[in-house]
């Protein structure tokens, strides 16, 4: 596994030599997340010195997104490190000193990751019961095997029957349901209450996974997504920690923040006989005071600085300034491509990109922490999971708008409370989640504290003293939480998102219809057209190169898989200007 070291080569191999006598290849990094920051450092670190870190919010960090209340941090995004064994993330906080007030309760080598593993689980129905603790344990067993079974159509090539509709989600309710129907020892009322489980865990499962339902989530391709052996941690000053870290070594004007792109104008000279003038632009105006939506009479503005090459790549910002460049990584997640494919690129995307955008999913997970004067749980609980008994014999995991609460599968307790105070995390996902996010805090408070006195049969439960929440699905620079493989999809469209532009000579008959689609390829309307200038050049590789989460496919939907894809795309720079220069010695 790829690790967040530099190389250590020598200053004076090839690539250093050939970045100090023939020039600094630009590259522009769009998203200031854990990809395009571990791959500015990693350019950075190699001896490219042009390098810009184009990030549309206010902060770095893109889905880290740690909030500090009193004393205590709460993670709105990012939570766990998932595994140690190898992880970047893991020895990255680790060498530095991360970890070292994590208690050993919030080492976690469960699947499903909780606050603590101390303690017990408590699952509660609406009508105000607590399911036996033997129950909870065989059903929890048996749901278990089950997840095993779903591993084995992508790691033995099983094939999948017509029946399971290639759903995860299909396939694990009906083989769960029928081993508890064909259970000759149980009572009738267990068998009820098993059944109901099955749609809470799924919702539990729903929120890992990032999916409005686990029928969206592929079962070919489920097994495909590889866990990092080792326990998963908590950093308790927050994985923002983790952030700042690969930021040190990145000089403050690399990162330009409220700077959101509006376009990418890549293969230009193949593409137009020419390319917009630059405007000349006196030093330290990078950061123009623009509002972050731009203005529509506003000229594009760029640097002035190497005013006759011929770019093969312009990045336009909302701002309508042009930034011109070699090479640009975009990092942006797949929630915005999915919504901004169409005007984000000119040309078009090439067929197959499209496609793979389309066939895999990304949903929304959000959080919902509730901070109480006192517990009103038990010292030994370290969770309230909902259960629904009208769901027993339920097939679908979606809700009209206005039972959105439904969703919730339960609250974590987080620990230890010297730490966070009375705090309880809620889960939901899906379009139920998006709903929540236009509540008002006042409401989804009131909802929240009606539901735990339901389930625990305690109707004395204050509400809440605080709601911190969080809103990925309506943020419009993510679109979501994490990316998964959606029925119809497989890890080839992992691939096939993250394979730089333009393709090679082989490959580009894919590209040929979706790039005819627009014509011209000129400038957004919002900003004025330049004059042209006829220059014809070579097509430059790797003009646009992409990263994140959703593009790495065995670790897609953790931090540790973007923190590789960053570097793996700045790898593919760093490898071909090496090759370069060594052949030009």
């Amino acid at each position: 596994m790829q690790s967040c070291e530099s190389s250590g080569d020598s200053a004076d191999d090839p690539l250093s030599r050939g970045l100090r006598r023939r020039g600094q290849p630009r590259v522009v990094v769009i998203g200031a997340g854990l990809a395009g920051l571990a791959a500015a450092k990693a350019l950075l670190e190699q001896g490219f010195t042009d390098v810009t870190v184009l990030e549309a919010s206010s902060c770095i960090g893109g889905r880290v997104q740690s909030v500090k209340l009193g004393h205590a941090t709460f993670e709105l995004g990012a939570t766990w490190i998932h595994g140690s064994h190898g992880n970047p993330i893991y020895h990255l906080a680790e060498a530095n000193g991360l970890l070292e007030e994590t208690t050993d309760g919030e080492r976690s080598v469960g699947r499903i990751s909780l606050y603590s593993k101390n303690g017990v689980a408590c699952y509660l129905t609406n009508r105000g019961r607590r399911i036996p603790k033997d129950v909870v344990e065989e059903f929890s067993d048996l749901y278990n095997e089950v997840y095993n079974l779903t591993q084995e159509f992508f790691r033995h090539g099983k094939p999948v029957n017509a029946e399971s509709q290639n759903s995860v989600g299909v396939f694990t309710r009906e083989e769960v349901r029928n081993r508890i129907r064909d259970d000759p020892e149980d009572p009738e009322a267990t068998k009820r209450l098993k059944l109901a489980m099955i749609q809470q865990y799924l919702k539990v499962e729903s929120c890992e996974s990032g999916s409005h339902s686990m029928d969206e989530v592929s079962l070919s391709a489920f097994g495909e997504w590889t866990e990092i052996p080792g326990a998963h941690h908590i950093i308790p000053s927050g994985f923002m920690r983790v952030v700042e870290l690969l930021a040190e070594g990145i000089p403050a004007h690399v990162i330009q923040l409220g700077k959101p792109v509006r376009c990418v104008h890549w293969d230009q000279a193949s593409a137009r006989p020419r390319g917009p003038e630059i405007e000349p632009r006196g030093e330290g105006d990078h950061n123009h005071d623009a509002g972050e939506g731009g203005q529509g009479g506003e000229e594009p503005r760029g640097d002035g600085r190497d005013e006759d090459k011929q770019w093969p790549v312009l990045v336009e910002c909302e701002d309508c300034e042009v930034i011109p460049a070699d090479h640009v990584i975009v990092t942006v997640s797949l929630g915005v491509l999915k919504r901004q494919y169409t005007s984000f690129f000119r040309p078009g995307l090439p067929a197959e990109k499209v496609a793979a955008i389309h066939r895999l999913g990304i949903g929304t997970t959000d959080k919902i922490f509730l901070e109480f004067e006192e517990p009103f749980w038990g010292p030994e609980c370290n969770s309230l999971q909902f259960v629904w008994e009208d769901e027993a014999e339920s097939r679908t995991l979606t809700y009209l708008p206005e039972l959105w609460y439904r969703k919730i599968c339960g609250f974590d307790v987080l620990y230890p409370p010297e730490r966070y105070g009375h705090v309880l995390s809620g889960w939901i996902c899906g379009e139920e989640a998006l709903v929540m996010e236009k509540c008002d805090d006042e409401a989804v408070a009131e909802i929240c504290t009606e539901m735990l006195r339901q389930f625990t049969g305690n109707p004395n439960i204050p509400k809440p003293r605080r709601i911190l929440r969080s809103a990925w699905g309506s943020n419009p620079y993510f679109r979501g939480s994490y990316s998964y493989t959606q029925v119809g999809s497989s890890g080839a469209d992992v691939e096939k998102l993250a394979k730089p532009l333009p393709y090679t000579e082989s490959s580009k008959t894919a590209q040929g219809n979706s790039s005819k689609q627009q014509p011209g390829h000129l400038l957004s309307s919002k900003c004025s057209e330049q004059s042209l200038d006829p220059n014809r050049g070579s097509i430059k590789p790797m003009q646009v190169l992409f990263s994140g989460e959703a593009t790495h496919r065995k670790y897609y939907s953790t931090t540790h898989g973007a923190l590789l894809s960053g570097q793996r795309e700045a790898a593919r720079l760093i490898e071909m200007y090496r090759d370069l220069f060594q052949q030009g010695t």
